[in-house]
């Protein structure tokens, strides 16, 4: 071989080698790429996700939005609220390099106001309403809407006209619910009342139990709901053969006393929440609140022993909600005999998530 045809062939094979380190470069880089646009989200929770209720549907539905977007998930369970455990949760989860932070109990973002202004590269989200920041956002499901319609079942299926309700305490979030499921008895049945038992926790079993004995006992009440993380209460109407009415799920096992349950369709909210992320909505919508128009909460299967006249009557609420009437509209007056609201008004969203510290007629609290 002469020496042209040598140094042809080293330029050829000098060319290959360089195409060669060109796409090894071209793979590493763009996988390197792909690794680092992908979101990473932290979540914290105050259970942990295998568990029945709030923390595992959290869980399920955050996780289920994550794999259908291509994002990843790094959790921190059983984080107590009010311990501390919270901010640490969330300066391990900044080592990560999180791009979002998801606060899904509803203490956390009190305890946690001040150190989220120590990230502002991470966005927050907290499923409270009573505090916001530049770069904490927070989201809910109008899971009153669906007390309000388990509250028209429990108030055709109440006997007594006396209903029972265990709540956790009394913030925003649960008297707006306390309230709906009161305004959706007394349409069914304008005789009742709802006695409101409350836990002060959200997760008291013995306390919980306790207290919807309580109830049956001494005021009589033939239809049970509560406001906790797990259906403990449920267990005690199941044993006692009264009508119930559940909160996240139904219940497995459940006989025909257990009329139905209010639920929250967590995989829908984050889908919808994550994806904005991705688009880069984060700093415009900085409240999520989503109801019956966007299918996020509803009802679980109704007991058959609801009369089809019941079911007809949720269904056509239902309809009326979902096509823009207003659960906290109309001549509203509270359990202190003061109008809240009068005919041709409405409650606002700004009343409902940051001003419902009043009952509306119709609640009594257990033991005042």
């Amino acid at each position: 071989m002469n020496k042209s045809k040598i140094k042809t062939l080293l330029i050829v094979l000098a060319i290959v080698v360089s195409l060669l380190i060109v796409v090894a470069l071209w793979v590493v880089t763009g996988d390197r790429k792909e690794k680092e646009q992908m979101i990473k989200i932290g979540f914290i929770m105050s259970g942990a996700y295998e568990e029945k209720g709030w923390n595992g549907l959290h869980y399920d539905g955050v996780k289920a939005a994550c794999d259908e977007l291509g994002m990843e998930l790094i959790v921190k369970e059983s984080v107590k609220e009010h311990s501390g455990q919270c901010e640490d949760a969330i300066k391990d989860l900044a080592k990560e390099d999180v791009d979002i932070i998801i606060l899904s109990s509803y203490g956390y973002a009190e305890e946690a106001e001040e150190v989220v202004k120590e990230y502002p590269d991470i966005t927050f989200y907290s499923t409270s309403f009573d505090y916001y920041g530049d770069n904490l956002n927070c989201y809910f499901a109008r899971i009153y809407q669906a007390r309000y319609l388990s509250g028209i079942i429990a108030g055709h299926m109440s006997d007594t006209d006396v209903v029972g309700y265990v709540a956790a305490m009394p913030n925003n979030e649960v008297n707006r619910g306390i309230n709906a499921f009161t305004l959706g008895v007394k349409k069914a049945n304008p005789d009742a009342k709802v006695v409101v038992a409350w836990s002060d926790s959200w997760d008291d079993a013995d306390r919980e139990k306790q207290l919807a004995k309580e109830l049956i006992e001494k005021e009589h009440v033939d239809v049970l709901g509560y406001h906790q993380n797990k259906p403990n209460v449920i267990e005690v109407t199941e044993d006692l053969g009264i009508y119930s009415i559940g909160y996240h799920e139904a219940y497995e096992g459940g006989s025909e006393k257990f009329l139905t349950a209010v639920e929250f369709r967590w995989d829908m909210i984050y889908k919808e929440l994550l994806s904005d992320y991705a688009k880069g909505k984060s700093d415009v919508v900085n409240t999520y609140w989503f109801g019956l128009e966007k299918d996020a909460i509803g009802l679980t299967d109704v007991s058959t022993v609801v009369p089809s006249d019941v079911i007809a009557d949720v269904e056509t609420a239902k309809k009326e909600l979902v096509d823009g009437d207003r659960i906290f509209s109309g001549i509203i007056y509270d359990n202190q005999g003061n109008v809240r609201c009068r005919d041709g008004e409405m409650i606002s969203d700004q009343v409902l998530t940051n001003n419902m510290d009043w009952y509306v007629e119709g609640v009594e609290v257990y033991g005042e």
